[in-house]
């Protein structure tokens, strides 16, 4: 009987210390990568400096910026890794290299994922911030362990604020269990904390995701050769370069006359913009026939599907959640994956899970740096400086920590939330889920028809040369009878 229990110890003991080296493994290599992408936006000027002060803050906070950044795309990554262990515990049911994918290394994976979340955005990146800009208390020694001391106070204050106002509001909303539980700061105000930041980013999700996948068309559209209807590449390639040739001439002063007419700086533009139209047309030259005729056509179809395929399975969510009271998102302990898959269309409907949770979150992160509020965040190669780099890594992982939320709320997937990512509120309120899902079905398909004919009125316009129409004549109401007329006298 002892010997029976001493190997069940050793059995855990190895699967704690197998699940412990794989999740360190995956976070390393999470971590390489967001550093080299962080290295590749930052403003070297801030880290190549004389000040050896300021050039160990600044690299403390990048380290800093890379763990929240490591944290974020592990939040991206759980539902998609729990998603696809569950299939492949289901193809492999007995397989003994599968041994180490159960259940108890993903549940662990969810907890870390919470609990550093978290962290970094309670605790990593106020310090970060407030390290970088202070510069110690009046009277005391400078150095970097002086600026340590005054962010740490720094923190602790708006630790301090932060708590009055969740005590407030909990307060307000819940009198009786406010008072009951003033010193309860582990198990009542934290997770209320957790609770409004989650429906925060859940509703920043909101927000953003519909715009994206608008904008999803027109960011594809710029990587992409569009094929032109009724263009002459050729004539347009000669033309663009007869102009680019013009404006050279006058900006080196072959032509005293424009002087008079135009700035200098108004030339550059002009020569700017003429230069970037050359190359845009010898890319579309350059292109084969089917990157320039199949490839951009396949691009839009694949998108217009995967939009139309989260609006129509977000009604669904709404019918079920008229019908059955059970799919209402909740949290689960023991995920008990491998017992069966989570979608009715088995690995193939597991696999378009996942890309569409994927889909997503790009459409969301390119709604976000879209939006007129949020567009300064934008980052930029070699010229990103600290404080807007902790800005981007504190969107991003508010964006990241409720994406698994954000997919089980409109029933995207069937994946119970697990550990504390169930334990919000707002999860088994009807009428917010509801509501929420009515709403991101609505935002979405005003935003795809918008898109969908904007686009196809601009291409029209396009193709039959009525963009060259002066300004003082509408283009928005030339009728279509005469987009029709113009485009057969072209055809004939």
């Amino acid at each position: 009987m002892e010997t029976d229990d001493v190997s069940v110890r050793e059995q855990l003991f190895h699967n704690r210390v197998r699940e412990t080296i794989i999740c360190v493994l995956l976070f390393s290599c999470l971590y390489m990568v967001c550093y080299l992408v962080l290295t590749h936006f930052r403003k070297t000027a801030e880290f190549v400096t004389d000040d050896t002060e300021d050039a160990t803050v600044n690299k403390i906070a990048l380290w800093l910026c890379t763990f929240t950044l490591s944290v974020a795309v592990c939040a991206v990554l759980l539902l998609p890794i729990s998603i696809l262990s569950n299939e492949v515990l289901l193809s492999f049911p007995q397989s003994y290299y599968m041994q180490w994918l159960n259940g108890s290394l993903i549940h662990g994976l969810w907890n870390l994922v919470f609990l550093f979340s978290n962290l970094s955005l309670v605790f990593l990146m106020p310090f970060a911030y407030f390290f970088t800009e202070s510069e110690g208390f009046v009277g005391s020694k400078k150095g970097v362990m002086a600026r340590v001391y005054e962010a740490v106070v720094l923190l602790l204050l708006l630790a301090l604020l932060v708590m009055g106002i969740v005590w407030v509001a909990s307060a307000l909303l819940h009198d009786n269990m406010a008072r009951e539980s003033l010193y309860d700061l582990w198990e009542y105000y934290l997770p209320y904390l957790y609770s409004g930041s989650s429906l925060l980013g859940v509703l920043l999700l909101l927000l953003c995701t519909p715009f994206g996948l608008s904008r999803m068309f027109s960011v594809t559209g710029r990587l992409l050769v569009k094929p032109r209807l009724l263009e002459d590449v050729e004539d347009a390639l000669s033309c663009t370069s007869f102009e680019e040739d013009s404006l050279s001439r006058k900006l080196h002063g072959g032509e005293s006359s424009c002087w008079v007419r135009l700035s200098v700086e108004a030339m550059k533009k002009e020569h700017q913009a003429a230069r970037s139209k050359r190359i845009a047309l010898e890319t579309r030259r350059k292109a084969s026939l089917w990157q320039r005729n199949l490839g951009y056509p396949l691009a839009m179809l694949l998108l217009l599907a995967l939009t139309v395929m989260c609006v129509l399975t977000v009604c669904v969510n709404v019918l079920e959640l008229l019908l059955d009271e059970t799919a209402l998102p909740r949290g689960m302990e023991d995920p008990r994956l491998g017992m069966a898959s989570f979608s009715m269309f088995g690995s193939l409907g597991a696999a378009v899970q996942v890309l569409l949770i994927l889909y997503l979150m790009v459409s969301s992160v390119v709604g976000f740096y879209s939006s007129p509020l949020f567009t300064g965040l934008l980052p930029r190669a070699q010229d990103t400086n600290l404080t807007q780099m902790i800005g981007n890594c504190v969107s991003l992982l508010i964006l990241s920590s409720a994406l698994p939320v954000f997919s089980r709320t409109l029933g995207i997937t069937r994946f119970d939330l697990l550990g504390d990512f169930g334990r919000y509120n707002w999860l088994g309120n009807f009428y917010v889920v509801f509501m929420y899902n009515m709403m991101f079905a609505g935002l979405t398909s005003a935003s795809l028809i918008k898109t969908l004919t904007w686009a196809v009125q601009r291409e029209l316009i396009r193709a039959f040369g009525l963009h060259k129409l002066p300004l003082t004549v509408s283009r928005s109401t030339v009728p279509f009878r005469l987009l029709l007329a113009s485009g057969l006298s072209k055809i004939h």
